[in-house]
């Protein structure tokens, strides 16, 4: 049985617990505060950071090397079998990465210029998504990938920003509409995170000194 490590919130982990349901691996969770970091967890995290995988003993860390060892050793392989297409999925996981960089700068900045570039930044990179889309309803047409299960954590926010404030991410982008509406039926994707998810992602955002969080009051 393997063990994913997690945080309720991470959509790193989001990531694995997608890509070991579409692989069919059985695995438990075991949940972390990262706001206390217990003396196991200080110990087996190199850089004190979830998600973890522990594997026969061996724990591995980095979602994106978490993902890449699944797709390698557990079922059919979610990344195309084509170098180039795989490559170029790849830059496009990366890609995704960014975004979620940009989402934490609008969770988290207090200011209103600030948040308002990075809106604007969110808008610009799905508008390029946009261009590379095909007929769907994934990211590469009929079958489901990697690539997929980065992106699903990434619209899931979009989920609460939406009963919060129009950021007119999506506006007509109808073909990154129909890849979010997609993920997020996917049963691996609806079951990546807990049930009670949205009121915890909104409690946190309320938390924050953030120009979002006045935006919410």
């Amino acid at each position: 049985m393997l063990t994913l490590v997690s945080f309720d919130l991470c959509p790193y982990v989001q990531r694995a617990a997608i890509a070991l349901a579409e692989k069919g691996v059985p695995f438990e969770r075991r949940t972390v505060d990262l706001a206390d970091k217990p003396d196991w967890f200080k110990a087996m995290s190199p850089l004190g950071k979830v998600p973890l995988l522990q594997v026969d003993g061996e724990v591995l860390f980095e979602s994106a090397v978490i993902v890449e060892y699944l797709d390698e050793t557990r079922g059919a392989p979610l990344h195309p079998a084509d170098p180039l297409d795989r490559a170029r999925h790849r830059g496009w996981m990366e890609f995704g990465s960014s975004i979620l960089g940009d989402i934490w700068a609008i969770e988290t900045t207090a200011d209103a210029a600030a948040f308002e570039a990075r809106r604007r930044t969110l808008r610009e990179k799905f508008a390029r998504l946009e261009g590379e889309l095909g007929g769907g309803p994934w990211f590469a047409g009929a079958r489901f990938a990697l690539v997929d299960a980065v992106f699903a954590p990434v619209f899931r926010y979009f989920d609460v920003f939406d009963r919060i404030v129009d950021l007119g991410t999506f506006d007509g982008l109808p073909k990154v509409q129909a890849w979010r509406c997609a993920l997020a039926n996917r049963p691996s994707v609806r079951n990546a995170v807990v049930a009670d998810y949205d009121a915890r992602l909104e409690a946190f955002l309320r938390r924050q000194s953030s120009h979002l969080a006045t935006l919410m009051n």
